[in-house]
């Protein structure tokens, strides 16, 4: 075993919060080692959110193609290659792996591949280089993984994840998703833009069951449009193997049915990856599959820190990254802001796309708020008719006596690029009146952000 190597903060995981903790660690000049055992940029960016908005792209454009005529377009022997897309979605990949190494030389962070492990807080042991790394502070962002259902083993072949689906290169040519949140939607509508019949299996009684209800429906029926069978309020309950192939069996309103398909992709959640790290020799007992932390990612032993998915507080890439500037900065003695996770934006890159943040309508009326809701639909603005992207609706929950922005809620065409307006509106403690008054360049989408606000005054002009 070799000497150990004094750091200021070591790093176990090189996910988005991992690489963006070690790169703001030596921004503000402390010595920083990052340990990880698979690639730099974690599941997120290896096999989560950039493939797979890779793949949502080239759903997209084949999407475009099977409506060309619609925009005076005809074509003779037109090809779609999966395995292509697939290639191009590991090519993103790859580009920007070697950006987030880049980032990590230039900003002075030492990089060890391996396996990290506590022998006490501030001591860690890496294999196979049988090194110990001495930090003053250790920040655990070792991510997550996806779960398994019971009823419903992984196998790789008949049952698989999303990073298998990212793998595989061969279209099923039916697939059944369990799960109806943001994994599940996103894979739907891949799947379903390449002509593959989907069902989608969710126990909660719609798609999106976290999302603001009215917008939820709205991408069922979207779904429904496209020919998406949605089964909520079901439950996978086992597979029966026949000689012609296995079957699901799903339990839908104290009801048994059969479904046969070619492939299950389970999506259902995730938990923390808190195994084989030494937690319990430092003291840390993981609650619920997570790391338990405090409002400033601190755990119960001293000098440690966890940032992002282990820590189960919102799941997201982005709440990872925000995570590890806020311990970085503190441990700088920055004194940072508190994370407000109700005003963190969410955004779904399912087809039609959906994004928001704070409350739902239902969480508002609940929570006492003299809630008024202005809504404008895709409809009636002139950039989304033009686009031929009609289908949507942006909708503000907001108090009625001051106009504050409670929540926002959108489906539709691109809705995710509309959510930083929204956010510098939120966090500049601004509301309805402001956004009613700000000027917006015409034929823009955002210009149904304007509307909204103003129908929550009564006083929209093009609806």
């Amino acid at each position: 075993m070799t000497s150990p190597t004094a750091y200021d903060v070591a790093i176990i995981g090189a996910g988005p919060g991992g690489y963006v903790a070690a790169i703001r660690a030596g921004q503000l000049g402390l010595k920083t080692a990052i340990i990880e055992r698979d690639e730099l940029g974690g599941l997120c960016l290896n096999w989560g959110c950039i493939p797979s908005k890779a793949l949502l792209r080239n759903a997209e454009i084949v999407s475009l193609f099977k409506r060309a005529n619609e925009f005076g377009v005809s074509f003779d022997n037109l090809t779609i290659s999966y395995p292509k897309a697939i290639r191009r979605s590991r090519n993103v990949v790859a580009k920007m792996v070697k950006g987030v190494e880049y980032l990590l030389r230039k900003n002075g962070v030492d990089q060890f591949k391996g396996t990290a492990r506590f022998v006490s807080p501030q001591t860690l042991h890496v294999r196979p280089s049988d090194q110990l790394i001495n930090a003053k502070n250790v920040i655990i962002a070792t991510g997550a993984r996806p779960k398994s259902i019971p009823s419903l083993p992984i196998d790789g072949n008949f049952v698989i994840t999303s990073r298998q689906a990212l793998e595989q290169t061969t279209l099923p040519s039916s697939v059944v998703i369990v799960g109806g949140g943001p994994v599940g939607v996103e894979f739907a509508s891949i799947y379903s833009a390449y002509g593959v019949q989907v069902t989608m299996v969710e126990t909660l009684p719609r798609l999106l069951p976290y999302e603001d209800e009215e917008i939820s429906r709205r991408l069922e029926r979207s779904f429904s449009k496209r020919g998406i069978k949605i089964m909520t309020g079901s439950e996978i309950v086992g597979v029966t193997r026949y000689h012609l192939g296995p079957a699901l069996q799903v339990e839908q309103a104290a009801e048994d049915v059969e479904i046969h398909c070619d492939k299950t992709l389970v999506a259902v959640g995730v938990l923390g990856n808190v195994e084989g790290i030494g937690l319990e020799a430092i003291g840390i007992r993981p609650a619920s599959g997570f790391i338990p932390v405090d409002d400033g990612m601190a755990t119960s032993a001293p000098g440690v820190y966890a940032i992002g998915d282990v820590t189960g507080k919102l799941l997201l890439a982005h709440v990872a990254s925000a995570q590890a500037v806020h311990v970085v900065e503190a441990i700088a003695g920055r004194n940072p802001e508190p994370l407000n996770y109700l005003d963190v934006p969410k955004a779904i890159y399912s087809s039609p796309q959906v994004a928001g943040f704070g409350l739902t309508e239902a969480q508002a009326n609940e929570r006492g708020h003299d809630v008024k809701v202005g809504r404008f639909p895709y409809q009636a603005n002139g950039k989304a008719t033009a686009m031929g992207d009609t289908e949507g609706l942006v909708k503000l929950v907001t108090d009625a006596a001051y106009g504050e922005i409670l929540g926002v809620h959108m489906i539709g065409s691109d809705v995710t690029e509309l959510l930083p307006e929204l956010s510098m509106t939120r966090m500049l403690e601004g509301g309805v009146t402001e956004m009613g008054r700000m000027v917006h360049a015409h034929p823009t989408l955002s210009e149904a952000l304007k509307e909204a606000a103003l129908d929550a005054q009564g006083e929209a002009i093009h609806i």
